[in-house]
């Protein structure tokens, strides 16, 4: 009896592992930072790119300002010190879709710019990984005006459909799915169309993703499609398709809401 009492245990755990498939999943259970681990770096001295700072970081879960809270049941990110909040969790062939939106407080150096945040995926490795305070990974990027822009945080790969771009003398890319592909970049990524609501109203995101093609959707738009998710390991290219989430605390108050994630039912180049 015992091949039949396992055969049957192991159906029962298949079905209840195909009940659960493609259903969403809360992350955030508006309570407490239950899943999810936080990392302090420090609040910058300048907006200079790549500063090396006096300041040391805090580390993982040590947040004596309170960057991160829970407030009404919304995760609040103060945005005075910069860092991320991150799951413990991994995650690979995933539909991730949060709310988000902005608080009035901005600390320096960031007073006179947009407000910015963002959701790390795939993020993988140690905390600090670029710029001393995010991990490597893949960015959504939040940010007023921005929502949905591309961003290779320490070095991962993608391919992209895009044209040139830049900002002074800041040289990256834009989003456009008639151009040629373009391979090997590790840039920002502008995305296509304007979809973000007024500040202080709520805008949903959506990462779409199972690392041959990574999709980023604004209020339902799609604004951005990459391709072929990598990073570099031994010096050697490797595929890049499962890792953590991370929430970024960059000079603005941010308020996140509904974070949700459900395992893919087709290949993300179907949707």
């Amino acid at each position: 009896m015992k091949p039949l009492l396992l055969g049957l245990s192991l159906c029962g755990l298949l079905a209840s592992t195909s009940v659960f498939a493609g259903e969403w999943k809360n992350l955030f259970n508006g309570k407490d930072l239950t899943g999810w681990e936080t990392y302090v770096s420090y609040q910058p001295e300048t907006n200079a790119y790549n500063l090396v700072s006096k300041h040391k970081p805090r580390g993982v879960n040590n947040d004596p300002k309170k960057v991160f809270t829970v407030v009404d049941g919304l995760l609040r990110v103060s945005g005075e010190e910069w860092g991320g909040i991150t799951t413990f969790e991994e995650f690979e062939n995933f539909h991730l879709k949060f709310d988000v939106k902005w608080g009035v407080k901005k600390w320096p150096p960031r007073l006179d710019a947009r407000r910015d945040s963002g959701i790390l995926y795939f993020a993988v490795g140690p905390h600090g990984a670029q710029s001393t305070h995010w991990m490597r990974s893949h960015e959504f990027q939040v940010q007023e005006g921005d929502s949905g822009d591309y961003h290779s945080l320490d070095g991962v790969i993608i391919d992209v459909h895009a044209g040139d771009a830049n900002e002074g003398d800041w040289k990256f890319y834009a989003y456009d799915p008639k151009a040629p592909l373009r391979k090997d970049i590790a840039a920002r990524v502008l995305k296509r169309g304007l979809y973000e609501k007024p500040s202080g109203e709520w805008d949903t995101m959506e990462v779409i993703t199972d690392g041959k093609t990574l999709i980023h959707k604004v209020n339902g738009k799609e604004v951005f499609r990459g391709f072929n998710s990598r990073e570099k390991v031994d010096g050697k290219y490797v595929p890049l398709t499962r890792g953590k989430l991370q929430i970024q605390s960059e000079g603005a108050e941010t308020f996140y809401r509904n974070i949700q994630i459900k395992t893919l039912d087709k290949p993300a180049d179907q949707y």
